[in-house]
């Protein structure tokens, strides 16, 4: 009979992409966790993991049993939840970008907090570019970020329209060149708002720059610089341009959330959670 803890330790590695992560997220020592694959192995009469490169990988045995141990273990994560014992122990790592990380989806993750007591909830957030490129590097369970449509396929997406705003008290439309608020480089909408402009043959400086969502929206609304944001974060400080002032709409981008594979159960109940949330976020106001 295979151990589920055993297999626990096994999925947990593949997951993080390490021992030492592994051990970590399982709150044990790197040799535990050694030990119980290795005996794992011991048990299936065949070696799981490669172990020799800069990231340990699965084996061609590893990979098939790497299906069956996930969906044993999420039976008996799901057996547990059934039952009423909602002790177990994990993380999950979450990515989000500034605009989502206050209020908007404060609820939905102390919802999870509260029904997964025995469950670590990381939250890190930041400019989309960072959160991508933790996620490619294994240190996020679920990436929310802003993205050009279509470019990555995630669990969902939804469209995020974007408006040119400037000061409603302090204008600064006539201003040549036209002073920009934006976020740090690699900022997606930093990059859209200046080859935006250069396109339609405007000249721009930066005059405020800020990693804050919250600075770049006030620093708009004082008459600091023109800025490029998404529609539903316009404020009554804000007046949106469009055509008659001579900027040409924004190509939308969207909001999409992705996952690393092979997620335990209470991880994916997260996703599912958060894609409730973030649908009824991104629904289209009323007109």
């Amino acid at each position: 009979m295979l151990d589920p803890v055993l297999l626990r330790a096994f999925l947990t590695v593949v997951q993080t992409g390490g021992f030492t992560r592994a051990a970590a997220s399982l709150h044990l020592t790197q040799s535990t966790v050694s030990q119980q694959v290795r005996r794992l192995e011991e048990q299936v009469g065949a070696e799981l993991l490669e172990r020799g490169g800069r990231y340990v990988v699965t084996t061609t045995e590893g990979e098939r049993m790497l299906g069956y141990a996930n969906r044993i273990v999420s039976l008996i994560d799901e057996a547990e939840l059934a039952m009423g014992r909602n002790q177990q122990a994990g993380e999950v790592r979450l990515g989000v970008p500034d605009d989502f990380a206050a209020d908007t989806l404060t609820s939905c993750l102390a919802d999870f907090a509260d029904s997964h007591p025995g469950i670590r909830l990381e939250i890190i957030n930041g400019l989309s570019h960072d959160v991508w490129s933790a996620f490619n590097a294994g240190e996020l369970d679920l990436a929310l970020i802003k993205q050009r449509i279509g470019s990555v396929k995630g669990l969902a997406s939804w469209p995020e329209p974007l408006a040119w705003m400037d000061s409603r008290a302090r204008p600064v439309l006539e201003r040549n060149p036209a002073p920009l608020a934006v976020f740090p480089p690699n900022g997606l909408y930093r990059l859209e708002m200046t080859h935006a402009l250069d396109a339609m043959g405007k000249p721009w400086r930066i005059a405020y720059v800020s990693s804050n969502l919250s600075g770049v929206s006030a620093a708009a609304e004082g008459g600091l610089g023109l800025t490029l944001l998404p529609r539903r974060l316009l404020t009554a400080g804000h007046r949106e341009l469009g055509a008659a002032d001579g900027f040409a709409p924004v190509v939308d981008v969207e909001v999409a959330l992705h996952a690393r594979q092979q997620l335990p159960a209470y991880a994916r109940e997260l996703a599912v959670a958060l894609t409730a949330a973030c649908a009824r976020i991104m629904q289209p106001a009323e007109t």
